[in-house]
């Protein structure tokens, strides 16, 4: 049996029908840009994630860095983000004029070790990002109580976190602004680029929208510094057809994720930890193990696909040599890149497929320490 790490045709041609209508009346409009389809899809992802308002943008990065400018967020400041997360988190950071306060891993839950943040705060410092990564909440509670301490804003990274919770409301309600990502494959995935800020602060949403479309407040009546990030019509109504979906796709995910930890349990291999107050919503399904490189290479000869979220820190990244951090400053996750490894997990997966995957894994890893 071939398993691949992510089929996004599964899911596409369920709804095949539908997106095809939803395209067509985006085509016989005209209405491409800024159009019925985004209005519409912006009300309705508010309403899923429990926020007043949501406002559409050309990328996960680029609602990270509009909502951080929307807070004041620039030059001679700093955000405390996570040191094991994607690329952008730390970049929308650098984009908005500030600078990455990287800060090390809960081993448990791969999250945002608040602790750790506390000792990393310096003069300059007004925001915490956690990323609620892998589609696992970050440990809000503790969040807060820190913010509240230091006088911090909470942006929320939940770019890998569509529909997740934290003791019963969602991500996207919880900080003073939430980014999300619409790339293809995540939970809730547009055909192309795209992204939301989702916030309930009137005054936010409102200099968003102005930023994202050329700072404009009126045609050419340009206040707020100038951007091109919208998110195309097209995108939305594609969108708008998934996100009706999103709940029991997210459930299908959580049913796949407890195949693997069932088959799992007892093989050596380390399966994610989750609190049962945290909703976790698996964009990935990430295992640790010993010879990680090894048994991903004897995955793939036997037709299983895998993925690496992440191998390579952010302090470790060339593009960020000169924040001046080095191997050792951050031991959870430069110990956690080496390991960590990311199995077959998408809509349309069967538990066949999933039950393949974890034997052969298992196998391969009781050979491996034979």
């Amino acid at each position: 049996m071939r398993v691949p790490f992510v089929d996004l045709r599964r899911q596409n041609e369920l709804l095949r029908p539908e997106i095809d209508a939803a395209l067509k009346e985006v085509i016989k409009r005209g209405d491409f840009i800024m159009g019925e389809a985004l209005e519409k899809f912006e009300k309705e992802f508010a309403r899923h994630c429990g926020a007043r308002h949501a406002v559409g943008t050309s990328s996960g990065l680029s609602a990270l860095e509009l909502g951080m400018r929307a807070l004041g967020i620039s030059d001679g400041q700093s955000v405390l983000t996570p040191a094991n997360s994607f690329i952008a988190s730390s970049s929308a950071v650098s984009s908005a004029g500030a600078t990455p306060l990287l800060v090390d891993m809960d081993p448990e839950t791969y999250n945002i070790d608040v602790e750790d943040a506390e000792k990393r705060i310096r003069k300059g410092t007004r925001a915490i990002m956690p990323v609620h990564l892998y589609g696992q909440p970050a440990e809000m509670d503790e969040v807060r109580s820190l913010a509240e301490r230091h006088g911090l804003f909470i942006v929320e990274d939940a770019c890998q976190a569509h529909g997740a919770s934290y003791r019963g409301d969602r991500v996207g309600s919880l900080g003073d602004f939430a980014a999300f990502s619409f790339y293809p494959s995540k939970n809730l995935g547009a055909f192309g680029d795209g992204g939301a800020v989702v916030t309930n602060d009137d005054d936010l949403a409102e200099k968003v929208r102005a930023m994202r479309d050329y700072g404009q407040r009126g045609k050419h009546n340009h206040v707020l510094p100038a951007f091109n990030a919208r998110l195309d019509t097209i995108q939305a109504a594609v969108l708008r057809v998934k996100l009706p979906h999103l709940d029991e796709w997210n459930r299908q995910r959580r049913q796949i994720a407890g195949v693997y930890d069932e088959l799992l349990q007892g093989t050596g291999v380390w399966t994610p930890r989750c609190p049962p107050h945290c909703y976790h919503v698996y964009h990935q399904y990430v295992v640790q193990l010993e010879a990680r490189d090894m048994i991903r290479s004897r995955l793939a000869e036997r037709g299983i696909g895998t993925g690496l979220h992440y191998p390579v820190p952010i302090h470790l990244q060339p593009c960020f040599a000169h924040l001046g951090y080095g191997r050792g400053h951050f031991p959870k996750a430069e110990a956690a890149a080496q390991r960590v490894l990311s199995l077959p997990i998408f809509v349309g997966m069967t538990e066949e497929e999933a039950e393949h995957t974890a034997m052969v894994l298992a196998e391969l890893v009781g050979a491996e320490g034979g």
